[in-house]
């Protein structure tokens, strides 16, 4: 990266010090990196974040890896010696933020708790990511991403009615919590340019699932209903669901508002429902899901995919189709908008991961380094720290780093 690039990124400047592994920490660190932050992220000796070997891999290295780590500089260290953990404290005294996503209390018997590290660096920023937060009768229970869904509300509503809930395909538990870490962060970042002073974040997994569930708990107080899981429809917003075409293919279809419904049932000749009174809004149509529903069935039931989606772009009815990895891959909408980058791994092969978000548009973030490797960056950083080589020789030798 060049000096005029550096200039460009909104968190040049920035350094975070990441001890956590894994999905939740390390993706909120992933993005502050992509915007410029200098993210040093600490790692076992020896071993690594175990993300390193999870899901495919290929040359020893998850390919999950180059997209989570990306921007990053890694230190191995152990964090349960007291050689490392004094490491900890010099690299936190001089840190922004640090992010952790250790059991609550973890860290305190460490001596690298909030009230120790504060004291050194009273402009220091503590993001806290755990199962359930760090007060509360739940607050020592262990708590990963799918056990913060299913509290947070969103298991319970996924999946077909009267049979087991399934899981999102991904680990959408943490990432959200990551958003809203980065959210915290930036908010103490500019409380912080008023008052000089840092402060705790506490993101809690479930909190950052049951925060999206929309009017999940108003329903249930209100009326005492309790919302049950409906397959691929939106219960109360009508019409939006998945319907069968020619071939077996399906396609999603959101015709939900008040003219778009209109312009839906003119496109499958249904010009009765169009100007039938009772279904010119949402709460009219809701009450005849199943035989709205049942209508635009039988028309795609008779058509291919593509002319499906083709009259209802004509009509400019929102539809489309479950995307694949390979449909993502090579489509023109996501190359234009360069949400399908490709770098240079160490070993000569491109990789195509994800482009970076938000888009803005003066200071854009970046894709940079691709992850990595252990320790990479161990005597880069102490150096920095004023840690000279025969004391880095000495730690290296018992296994500290």
């Amino acid at each position: 990266m060049n000096t005029s690039e550096a200039r460009q990124l909104p968190l040049q400047g920035l350094k975070v010090l990441e001890l956590g592994q894994l999905i939740a920490g390390p993706f909120a660190t992933k993005l502050l990196g992509e915007f410029g932050a200098d993210v040093i992220k600490i790692e076992p000796p020896g071993t690594g974040d175990p993300l390193r070997k999870w899901r495919m891999i290929e040359d020893g290295t998850s390919l999950w890896w180059h997209v989570q780590t990306r921007n990053k500089r890694s230190v191995a260290l152990d964090l349960r010696s007291e050689e490392g953990q004094d490491l900890v404290r010099k690299l936190a005294a001089e840190a922004d933020v640090v992010v952790e996503n250790f059991r609550p209390g973890t860290l305190d018997n460490w001596g690298l708790g909030w009230e120790a590290l504060s004291q050194l660096n009273p402009r220091l920023i503590m993001v806290h990511i755990s199962g359930y937060g760090q007060t509360g009768p739940y607050r020592d229970k262990p708590g990963f991403g799918v056990i913060g869904e299913a509290m947070g509300g969103l298991r319970y509503l996924t999946g077909q009615p009267g049979e087991p809930s399934v899981r999102v395909g991904v680990s959408i538990g943490d990432s959200l919590s990551a958003l809203y870490a980065v959210i915290g962060t930036l908010l103490a970042l500019q409380e912080r340019n008023r008052s000089g002073l840092g402060q705790e974040i506490d993101v809690a997994l479930y909190e950052s699932v049951f925060a999206m569930m929309e009017s999940l708990l108003p329903e249930f107080d209100a009326s005492g209903q309790i919302r049950e899981p409906s397959g691929s429809a939106l219960p109360g917003i009508t019409p939006s669901n998945a319907y069968r075409c020619q071939g077996g293919d399906y396609v999603l279809i959101a015709g939900n508002g008040d003219s778009i419904f209109k312009r839906l049932m003119g496109v499958i000749g249904r010009d009765d429902l169009a100007n039938d009174p009772a279904l010119a809004h949402n709460d009219g149509r809701s009450q005849q899901a199943e035989m709205i529903d049942t209508a635009i069935q039988s028309w795609t039931a008779e058509r291919p995919r593509d002319a499906i989606l083709q009259a209802l772009d004509d009509a400019r009815v929102p539809a489309g189709y479950p995307y694949t990895a390979e449909d993502i891959a090579f489509d023109p909408h996501y190359l234009a908008r360069e949400m399908i980058q490709t770098f240079t791994r160490p070993n000569g092969k491109p990789l195509k991961v994800p482009g970076v978000l938000p888009k803005l548009s003066a200071t854009p973030g970046r894709i940079g380094d691709g992850g990595p490797t252990l320790g990479q960056h161990t005597d880069d950083v102490l150096d920095e720290l004023g840690i000279d080589h025969e004391t880095r020789a000495k730690l290296r030798q018992a296994g500290i780093i």
